[in-house]
C-alpha cells in the first residue's frame, strides 16, 4: 500500500524519501533548499553513466519511430488526431492562429484541449513539415521519458535494474498502444514527468517544482496532477513549496477549464463536460458517475494491469499517487474509450509508474517483513519480464511481422493514386484514410463536417465503415454540399475522388477574407 510515513514497520534506510521535516535535534542543513549533496551516495548516484541509457533510447525511439512510420505509409492511421495535430502545428509554424478545420471550418483548437506547448513542434515543422515529424518528435519524447526513467533507476537501485526498468518502461502496454495511435500532446508530459519524479526520488525538490509548471500547458487536467505534486512536496517536510505549486494547480485547472477554453471556444464552454454527465443522450448525475466507477470488467483490468507491469511494487511508493486525477477523470467518463488499455490515454502514467517501482524497491529492501524484502530484489527483472512477454500481444510485435513492411499493396497503391489526384492548394473534405497525408499543403475538413464550404475536393475511401454502403459516390459528394456540383475525377480500388464543377462560393465558412 501507499506509505508517506513509515514509523514502527519497516527499518530506514540511506536515501529514503523523508516523510516529515526534521526532528529539532538534526544537524543544520546548509544548502541551498532543493540542492543535493555534493558527496555521498548521491554525489555517487551522479556518476552512474549516461552512455548506456543513450543507446538505449535510440533504440527505443527507432522502434516507436518505425512503427508509427509504416502504419502512416500503409494508410493505417486508427483517428483523425494525426491530421488535427498537424493542422495547429503547421498554423504554428506559420505564425498563424492554432486553426483546426477538420473540427469544423475555422475552429480554433485551444477551445477544444488547451495545449499551446504543441507550439514547440513548429521549428521541426520548418525543416519537415509532414505529419511524419510529429510521429518522430513523439517517439523521441517517448524514448526520453526511458532514459530518464531507467537512468534514475540505476541512480537509486544500483546494479543492473536501470536497464531492466528501461526495457519494462519501454515495453510497456501504455506506451505502446500510445505509439499506435499516432501523436498526441500527452507526448510533452511523458519526459516532465519522469523528470519531476525523479527530482522527488533525488531530493531535488526546487527542480521538481520546476519542471511540474510546464504541464499545465500540455494538456487541461494535468493542472490537477501539478497540485499533487504540491501535496507531495508538502508531505516531504518542503510546506512553503508544496503549498504554493498545489495552489498553482488548482488555480491553473479551474482558469484553464472556467475561463480559457471556453474563451476560444466558439461554444463558450468546456464541451468535455459532457464525457461525465452523459451518456449517449442520457444525462447522468456527479453521484451515479461516482458510484460507478468501478462498474466495468475493463475498468478493472485496465488498474490491475496499471499495477501489474510494475510487479505490484508501485503500490509501495507516494508517487503512485500522481496518477490519481487522470485515472480519476477516465472512471468518471461515460466514454467507454476512456477506461481500457488501448489508445493513448495511458502512457503519461508510465513514467510515474516505473519511477514508483525503483522507489518501492527501495523501500522495500530494508523491510522487516522477510517476505517483502525478499520479493523485492526480484521485482525488477519480474517486471521487465512481464513487460517482454506482453509484447507478444501489443502493437510492437508487429516489427516482426514481414507485411508490416509493405507499403506496396494494392490498397496503399489505390490511395496514393487517390493522393496524386487531389491538387496541392486545394480544399478537400475527406475521411480519416488519406486525411494525415493532405494536411501539409491542403485545406482539410472531416467528411460531413463542413457544410456550406463547397470544398474543391471531396475524396473518400469507400470501404472507410461507413454506417450504410456509398453506392453513388457524386451523389453523396452533392448530398454533403447542395450548393455545388460534382463530377468524379479518379477511382482507384477503393477512393474515389471528386472535384467541384461550379464556382467557388463567395464566402466560405470559417475563411476569411483579404
Amino acid at each position: 500500500m501507499l506509505e508517506l510515513n513509515k514509523s514502527g514497520t519497516d527499518r530506514s534506510e540511506p536515501g529514503r524519501l523523508p516523510a516529515q521535516a526534521p526532528g529539532p535535534d538534526a544537524a543544520p542543513d546548509t544548502r541551498p533548499a532543493g540542492d543535493s549533496p555534493s558527496s555521498g551516495p548521491d554525489a555517487a548516484a551522479d556518476r552512474v553513466p549516461l552512455r548506456p541509457y543513450l543507446i538505449a533510447g535510440a533504440i527505443l525511439c527507432a522502434l516507436y519511430f518505425l512503427y508509427a512510420y509504416f502504419q502512416y505509409a500503409r494508410f493505417g492511421s486508427p483517428s483523425w488526431d494525426l491530421g488535427i495535430f498537424e493542422q495547429e502545428v503547421r498554423a504554428y509554424a506559420g505564425f498563424d492562429a492554432p486553426v483546426v478545420d477538420i473540427k469544423g471550418p475555422g475552429y480554433l483548437i485551444l477551445g477544444d484541449h488547451f495545449s499551446p506547448i504543441v507550439a514547440l513542434l513548429a521549428p521541426l515543422y520548418w525543416i519537415w513539415p509532414s505529419a511524419e515529424s510529429l510521429l518522430f518528435a513523439q517517439a523521441a519524447l517517448f524514448a526520453l521519458g526511458a532514459v530518464i526513467v531507467g537512468r534514475t533507476t540505476q541512480q537509486i537501485l544500483g546494479g543492473r535494474s536501470g536497464l531492466c526498468v528501461t526495457v519494462a518502461y519501454g515495453l510497456s502496454w501504455g506506451i505502446q498502444e500510445a505509439v499506435k495511435a499516432d501523436f498526441h500532446e500527452i507526448a510533452f508530459a511523458v519526459p516532465l514527468l519522469a523528470l519531476v519524479c525523479r527530482a522527488l526520488l533525488l531530493k531535488r525538490y526546487t527542480a521538481a517544482l520546476l519542471w511540474s509548471l510546464p504541464l499545465v500547458l500540455v494538456k487541461e487536467d494535468l493542472g490537477a496532477t501539478v497540485a499533487v505534486v504540491g501535496f507531495l512536496l508538502f508531505v516531504y517536510g518542503r510546506r512553503l513549496q508544496g503549498a504554493l505549486l498545489a495552489v498553482f494547480g488548482v488555480a491553473a485547472f479551474v482558469v484553464t477549464l472556467v475561463v480559457l477554453i471556453p474563451a476560444a471556444s466558439s461554444a463558450g464552454r468546456y464541451d468535455y463536460w459532457t464525457k461525465i454527465d452523459k451518456n449517449g443522450e442520457q444525462d447522468v448525475s456527479m453521484l451515479d458517475s461516482v458510484l460507478g466507477v468501478l462498474d466495468s470488467s475493463v475498468k478493472i483490468e485496465m488498474l490491475v494491469f496499471l499495477i501489474g507491469i510494475t510487479a505490484f511494487m508501485a503500490l509501495r511508493s507516494p508517487l503512485t499517487l500522481l496518477i490519481l486525477p487522470t485515472l480519476g477523470w477516465r472512471l468518471l467518463s461515460q466514454d467507454s474509450n476512456h477506461w481500457g488499455m488501448v489508445w493513448h490515454y495511458s502512457a503519461i502514467l508510465m513514467p510515474v509508474l516505473f519511477l514508483a517501482l525503483a522507489d518501492g524497491v527501495r523501500r522495500s529492501r530494508g523491510s522487516h517483513r522477510p517476505w517483502l524484502a525478499s520479493y523485492a530484489e526480484v521485482a525488477v527483472p519480474v517486471a521487465a519480464a512481464i513487460a517482454v512477454a506482453m509484447t507478444q500481444h501489443l502493437p510492437l510485435r508487429d516489427l516482426l511481422r514481414p507485411d508490416t513492411y509493405r507499403t506496396d499493396d494494392a490498397r496503399s497503391q489505390a490511395a496514393r493514386a487517390a493522393l496524386d489526384a487531389i491538387p496541392a492548394g486545394s480544399r478537400v473534405e475527406t475521411d480519416i484514410t488519406l486525411m494525415a497525408h493532405l494536411t501539409s499543403d491542403r485545406t482539410v475538413y472531416w467528411v460531413g463536417g463542413a457544410p456550406g464550404t463547397a470544398p474543391d475536393i471531396v475524396a473518400i475511401n469507400l470501404d472507410f465503415g461507413w454506417s450504410r454502403p456509398i453506392q453513388d459516390p457524386v451523389a453523396y459528394a452533392e448530398q454533403l454540399h447542395p450548393e455545388a456540383r460534382y463530377r468524379l475525377k479518379h477511382r482507384g480500388g477503393s477512393f474515389v475522388v471528386m472535384e467541384r464543377t461550379t464556382p467557388e462560393p463567395a464566402t466560405i465558412p470559417g475563411v476569411r477574407g483579404d
